[in-house]
């Protein structure tokens, strides 16, 4: 290498740290200038006023509850759920189902062609190894439906619980 090559290398790195050590230094100035802008706009915000300060408090906990209804470990209540269908031959529909997360409990509700039928949909409940104490709270015969299906819900404790 001769004496001009080296010279020109060596001038050509000296001159990479000095631009790196400026694009570092006008990267802190720029995040400090964030920083007080940040600063400037929390201290010149409004405070908010008492009925937004209830309707992001509620809001807040809206937010919570879905964050609590996703995190739900849905899928071995609702495979035990589906095995009793199939055990009933398609002759119970699900209609509904509801946890309750305070509880630690599960609302079930669904239409049977008869009330054996829906006490059998009970019982099979039983052996479900996500539902504890299944227990038949209500039933009805719905006379405006020509086939006067029974509408029941049951409750449990749920096993696997969120």
């Amino acid at each position: 290498m001769s004496p001009v090559g080296a010279a020109l290398l060596l001038l050509g790195a000296a001159s990479l740290g000095a631009i790196l050590l400026e694009y570092r230094t006008e990267e802190q100035k720029r995040e400090g200038l964030e920083l007080r802008l940040a600063a400037a706009t929390r201290a010149n915000a409004p405070a908010p006023a008492p009925g937004e300060a209830i309707a992001q408090a509620r809001i807040l906990v809206s937010a919570q509850q879905a964050a609590r209804d996703l995190a739900t470990p849905w899928t071995r209540l609702l495979a035990d759920l589906e095995q009793a269908s199939k055990d009933s031959q398609g002759q119970v529909s699900l209609l509904g189902v509801q946890p309750d997360h305070a509880k630690h409990n599960v609302r079930i509700s669904a239409e049977a062609r008869t009330l054996a039928l829906a006490v059998a949909y009970v019982q099979r409940l039983q052996t479900s190894r996500s539902i504890e104490y299944p227990m038949l709270d209500r039933h009805e015969i719905r006379a405006d439906d020509a086939q006067h299906p029974v509408r029941f819900e049951l409750t449990g404790a749920w096993r696997d619980q969120p």
